[in-house]
């Protein structure tokens, strides 16, 4: 095993390793595309980095043209990809531009003791599907690794064009154009009442929900009215007909009263009607003995003409 480290030649190459005197120090290669660097390609690197005590670690990076070859388009391009591994703590150097298959001439000229990757077949460059780490594997300088279940490159691809209306959307929010983005006029617009649909909708959804819950809470209340008649209903049909006798009798009372003031009303009427009907008796009786007397006078001047009559 080689323990010398290899000095960087470019900007490319990156080193964080510090030489310290105690076990000897073991090179370790891992190699991959990185797209979308995320926490399963970390934990990768850190198994690898604590394969040995004194793990130097070098992460190889396949450049555009191998992977798109290989494997298919990359969301990120090779110096994100580098940039990328530059920036995670457990990785020591980064080498770019490296090969799809190992071969002893690469081991040598970077002097790696092991290669650390997962278990899982990869094809090779022959198209035969061959495992591309079956050399190193053979020649026992394989140190495997364990993969992050539920999260991978894929996965997160995955996701995106499982929602990617939503992600359209999102960026045309945030002031991006439909030409930067590939999307038709016509999309747009449908995109865009689609949202505001099921933004209505969602909206229903919550008032439905509240109002159920507002109906549960009346229906809640009136199991407990109900709950409560049912213990006091005694008590509470007492008090009732005790308010309801009590206003009865108010009632009559004021019923009596104000009868009784119609009749003494009534009474004062009548009183009043029959003395005007005596002093206009009075008057007429009067009247009469008035008349009586001028009959009387005139009697008795009738008398005394017929005496004087009688003297002549």
């Amino acid at each position: 095993m080689g323990t010398n480290v290899a000095m960087s030649t470019s900007n490319d190459v990156v080193s964080n390793s510090n030489s310290a005197d105690g076990p000897p120090l073991v090179r370790v290669y891992a190699d991959g595309i990185y797209d979308l660097f995320h926490f399963g390609h970390a934990r990768s690197l850190e198994q690898a980095k604590k394969s040995f005590p004194n793990t130097y670690l070098l992460v190889g990076c396949c450049n555009d043209a191998t992977t798109h070859q290989f494997k298919g388009k990359t969301v990120m391009t090779a110096e994100e990809r580098y940039e990328s591994l530059r920036h995670c703590k457990w990785v020591d150097e980064v080498i770019p531009d490296a090969p799809w298959v190992i071969n002893q001439e690469y081991l040598d000229k970077h002097n790696i003791d092991y290669v650390a990757h997962d278990s899982l077949p990869y094809a090779d460059a022959s198209g035969a599907g061959n495992d591309v780490y079956e050399f190193v594997k053979a020649v026992g300088r394989f140190k495997e690794t364990k993969r992050t279940e539920g999260i991978s490159t894929s996965d997160i691809i995955m996701r995106i064009v499982k929602d990617y209306n939503n992600y359209v959307l999102r960026n045309l929010d945030r002031g991006y154009s439909r030409k930067e983005l590939g999307v038709s006029y016509v999309k747009e617009k449908r995109l865009k009442v689609n949202r505001n649909l099921k933004m209505l909708q969602e909206k229903v959804k919550e008032h439905q929900g509240i109002v159920g819950q507002k109906f549960q809470f009346v229906a809640k209340t009136a199991e407990m009215h109900r709950n409560e008649w049912i213990e006091n209903a005694d008590r509470l049909v007492a008090g009732f007909l005790e308010m309801f006798e009590e206003g009865c009798h108010k009632m009559g009372t004021a019923i009596r009263e104000s009868i009784q003031e119609r009749l003494r009303g009534q009474q004062s009427k009548g009183k009043l009607l029959g003395n005007n009907s005596d002093s206009g008796d009075d008057e007429e009786y009067y009247y009469d003995e008035d008349e009586d007397e001028d009959d009387e006078e005139y009697y008795y001047e009738d008398d005394e003409s017929n005496i004087e009559d009688d003297k002549k």
